[in-house]
């Protein structure tokens, strides 16, 4: 393995056991929602629209799930190899200002709606699937040991923003997209590991 490779391991190690330190220590985590599932589609009035529109909605929220999995576990890869190898002011230091000001631009707009649940903390949640690859580019040197290729990598986020673009606005995939989301997913894990 390579000196970078190891400290990003190393550092998402730690990180792991500190999070099971701290829910042996009896730490509550916060969830997104305690409603359960039925709960849910009674609140959302669920069994007042139309069955087939539901059924295949249901059907692009497992595609869903897996798309935004996808894409967050790249923001953490890109966050945790920038502040592995370049330290706390990664984000000022290694992500150009036009991603940077658009970013920080979202989520100033969200912190305005107080009554609202924000994306997250940290400004690379504002991000978009194409913000990430440009980070990556930017940074080749610290990505290189992980994704071999960068345009193998941009290949991959472009046909699953594709997919996810379709799917946040209400659309539905068929099932050679959702196939060809399994491959390019599970090739990324191959190569990158998350």
């Amino acid at each position: 393995m390579s000196n970078a490779h190891d400290k990003v391991y190393n550092f998402a190690f730690k990180g792991l056991l500190t999070e099971e330190t701290l829910d042996r220590a009896g730490r509550k985590r916060k969830t997104n929602s305690n409603i359960p599932h039925q709960e849910l589609a009674e609140i959302l009035a669920i069994n007042n629209l139309s069955d087939d529109l539901v059924d295949n909605a249901s059907k692009m929220a497992v595609v869903y799930t897996a798309i935004a999995a996808f894409e967050n576990g790249a923001r953490e890869l890109v966050s945790g190899v920038l502040l592995e190898t370049k330290g706390e002011n990664w984000w000022e230091q290694s992500v150009s200002k036009k991603v940077r000001d658009r970013a920080e631009s979202r989520q100033k707009d969200e912190q305005k709606i107080k009554w609202h649940t924000q994306r997250g903390d940290h400004t690379i949640n504002y991000t978009e699937i194409d913000d990430l690859i440009k980070i990556i580019r930017n940074n080749w040197d610290e990505f290189e040991p992980f994704i071999q290729s960068v345009e193998w990598a941009a290949s991959i986020f472009t046909a699953i923003e594709r997919s996810r673009n379709v799917i946040m606005h209400s659309g539905y995939l068929e099932r050679e997209d959702v196939e060809r989301l399994g491959v390019l997913i599970r090739d990324w894990i191959k190569q990158v590991g998350a």
